[in-house]
C-alpha cells in the first residue's frame, strides 16, 4: 500500500473519531448536569445540618413591637440578630414586628403577620444554655406577652420547656430559661436565674 493511500485512509477516519469524541463530551456534560439537579444543595455549596433543639419565641400577630431572642451556649458563643451564626447556634428567623412582615410574591405585596423568632442548636456541647428575651423596640405602652418554647428534635419532636413571659417596657431583658445538656443531648437541669446577655440592656434580670 502506498504512503499516499495510507494517508487518505487515515484522513477518512478523522470524522468518525471526532464524532465519538464529541458524543463522549456531550454524555459527560449531561451526566454532570443531571447530578447537579439531583443534588442542588451540593451545587450551591450548602450543607444540610440537622437541628438538635429548636428554641422559639412568638408574640401577638400584627404588633409592631420588636422582641429579640438571645441564646448562649456553654462555651460563651451567643447568637442574636447581631450575630446569626455562633458555633452550633443559628438564628433561623429574625422578626422585627411589622417592619419585615411584608413580602413580595409574584410581584404582589403579601402581609405575613406572625411574629416569631427561631434559634436552632445544630450540635451538642455539654453544659448550660441560656435563653433570654430583649424588648428592642416598643410600639405600644402595654406590656407584650411572649411565649417561649424549647423543643428537642432528635430522635423525635418533643417539647421540653414552655413559658409565657411579660415584657413591660422597651429595653427590658429577661432570662426565660437556663438548661443544662449532658453528653447525649438530654436535659439534666433547668433554672431561671437571671443572666445578662445583651451589651446594652437597662434591666438584666427583668
Amino acid at each position: 500500500m502506498s504512503r499516499r493511500r495510507q494517508r487518505r485512509q487515515y484522513r477518512s477516519t478523522d470524522p468518525f473519531i471526532d464524532l465519538l469524541f464529541n458524543a463522549l463530551l456531550g454524555f459527560t456534560f449531561l451526566f454532570l448536569v443531571s447530578v447537579m439537579f439531583m443534588n442542588p444543595d451540593a451545587r450551591k455549596g450548602r450543607i444540610n445540618l440537622k437541628a438538635e433543639y429548636i428554641i422559639s419565641v412568638t408574640w401577638a400577630d400584627y404588633l409592631s413591637d420588636d422582641i429579640d431572642l438571645w441564646v448562649q451556649d456553654p462555651i460563651g458563643d451567643t447568637v442574636s440578630y447581631l450575630r446569626k451564626d455562633a458555633g452550633w447556634l443559628h438564628l433561623d428567623r429574625d422578626d422585627r414586628g411589622e417592619v419585615n412582615d411584608t413580602i413580595i410574591i409574584d410581584g404582589k405585596e403579601v402581609v405575613y403577620p406572625i411574629n416569631q423568632e427561631v434559634v436552632t442548636i445544630r450540635g451538642i456541647i455539654p453544659g448550660e444554655y441560656t435563653v433570654n428575651l430583649y424588648y428592642y423596640a416598643a410600639a405600644d405602652p402595654l406590656p407584650v406577652q411572649a411565649l417561649v418554647k424549647v423543643e428537642k428534635v432528635n430522635p423525635t419532636l418533643q417539647t421540653v420547656y414552655v413559658r409565657k413571659v411579660a415584657l413591660p417596657q422597651q429595653d427590658d431583658e429577661q432570662t426565660v430559661v437556663r438548661f443544662t445538656l449532658d453528653n447525649t443531648g438530654a436535659i439534666e437541669a433547668i433554672n431561671q436565674l437571671p443572666k445578662r446577655l445583651t451589651p446594652y440592656a437597662l434591666d438584666a434580670g427583668g
